[in-house]
């Protein structure tokens, strides 16, 4: 599959100068621009190159740590079932957790239940630490 570079880079560079006014908060699911990216690091879709990402915890109000979600149901280590999200089934990519600009913010849609949230959290350590 042929990867449009090109036009992610001219969205990243208005991405780049717009003003970071969104703030988001743990728990919470936005429609986040990640680009066009290399190998299998997870790609966005549509005219924004967004994909949904859930804020895991935010450092300040310009950088998150978020881990991207997809709509595939996915089984395994790396890969962490967190229900309906949106009116559809989504799974965390574990492995692909990342420092994420507050620019990249498109919208939110949805906030992970608590339990979910805690056992996501849990997942990740373990995947990412044991």
């Amino acid at each position: 599959m042929e990867k449009d570079f090109d036009s992610w880079n001219q969205s990243k560079k208005k991405i780049h100068a717009e003003p970071a006014l969104r703030f988001c908060h743990p728990r919470e699911v936005w429609w986040c621009s990640l680009g066009v990216n290399v190998g299998f690091e997870q790609d966005g879709t549509g005219s924004n190159f967004d994909r949904p990402v859930v804020v895991m915890r935010g450092f300040n109000e310009r950088i998150f740590l978020g881990v991207p979600l997809t709509g595939q149901e996915k089984t395994g280590k790396y890969y962490f079932p967190v229900g309906i999200v949106g009116n559809r089934y989504a799974s965390a990519v574990l492995s692909q957790i990342r420092l994420i600009d507050a620019k990249r913010l498109v919208r939110k849609f949805a906030v992970l239940d608590e339990v979910v949230f805690k056992d996501l959290k849990n997942a990740l350590v373990r995947t990412l630490f044991e």
